[in-house]
């Protein structure tokens, strides 16, 4: 399948694995990219550019296929250096990044003046627009169902992304809500070049998380996520447990006076608690309502494999057959 995007960077075919947190390490940026995908190192996890050099090298091992790295610009206790992370993705000989959160304006120079090519995840169409204005090659447009930060605006997919497609010359991949076939397909007709995937990743046998955390994904429902810190409009949607719960009652005792102080305990450090330890309750993480699609824990390969087939067999069979004989010949003939 080609589109804009699998043109754009090099990939069979077009689906990109999003930036997660201590979960884009290299055995799942080297195995999506592997299967033909665009597998990305989450360059954050990282914890000093020295050891995203590492990350790097170690993925290159691992994979001939071209990968990326994400660097999201969002507001955290402690600013990370990101003018030497950007050099550590130069140097790494990196030529895609993932951009996420605030707007990378300020950076775009150096990361264009290294001849990378950069996609931006945005949650509405202005915001999109602004990426397009200031050089991202292309972007990626994350509706309200999606895991992680959605914005403010609540828009979905089934109107954001042909709003993207009305107004935007560069080519978009369609994020939030993205786990199948049919995900792919209806992305394509909505006018994407392609998808991005996070959630749906996390529940595959090379995903470097605890068997805990994938467990939890093919046992959970589409209404088993909930959005914190809706108050300091630094809104995230995160999978629910006991932590979230504790985050939710202390959201609603404090109500507009919130501040990201009162729920430290609830979001800071619960990564490393959740994906490595396997602790479901430590706190608030990621995860998409797209849970409610995940049923099995497929390899990489085979989960990149059974899309693309269904994706034809969706195309070429169930939607051809909608249009009757006279009208399939007439496109044959075209």
């Amino acid at each position: 399948m080609k589109t804009a995007i699998t043109e754009m960077f090099g990939i069979e075919h077009p689906i990109i694995q999003g930036g997660m947190h201590f979960v884009g390490f290299a055995e799942l940026a080297a195995a999506v990219s592997s299967a033909g995908g665009l597998g990305i190192i989450t360059g954050l996890t990282q914890r000093t550019p020295e050891l995203l050099a590492k990350e790097i090298a170690r993925c290159r091992d691992m994979t001939d296929r071209p990968f990326g790295v994400n660097l999201t610009f969002l507001p955290s206790f402690t600013a990370p250096p990101y003018p030497e992370y950007i050099a550590a993705i130069r140097e790494g000989g990196i030529k895609i990044v993932e951009t996420a959160g605030r707007s990378p304006e300020q950076y775009m120079s150096a990361l264009k003046a290294a001849g990378i090519k950069v996609i931006h995840k945005c949650t509405s169409v202005r915001h999109s627009l602004k990426a397009e204005q200031i050089g991202c090659d292309a972007v990626s447009v994350d509706g309200f169902e999606c895991g992680g930060h959605p914005g403010e605006d609540d828009m979905p997919n089934m109107i954001l992304l042909p709003r993207a497609a009305e107004e935007l010359k560069i080519p978009f991949v369609a994020s939030g809500g993205m786990a199948d076939a049919r995900s792919l397909v209806a992305a394509l007709a909505l006018g994407a070049a392609g998808m991005n995937m996070g959630t749906r990743f996390i529940a595959t046998k090379e995903a470097p998380v605890h068997d805990n955390v994938k467990q939890a994904l093919v046992a959970a429902t589409e209404l088993d996520t909930r959005l914190v810190m809706r108050a300091i409009r630094n809104t995230e949607r995160v999978l629910k447990n006991k932590g979230v719960d504790r985050l939710l009652e202390i959201e609603c005792e404090r109500g507009k006076s919130l501040k990201i102080e009162d729920i430290h305990d609830q979001v800071a450090g619960v990564y490393p608690k959740v994906m490595i330890d396997g602790d479901m309750d430590a706190g608030a993480w990621s995860c998409g309502m797209v849970a409610g699609l995940i049923h099995d824990i497929p390899t990489v390969k085979e989960l990149i494999d059974r899309i693309m087939a269904d994706a034809e067999r969706l195309i070429l069979e169930r939607l051809a057959g909608l249009i009757g004989v006279e009208s399939r010949a007439a496109l044959k003939v075209a």
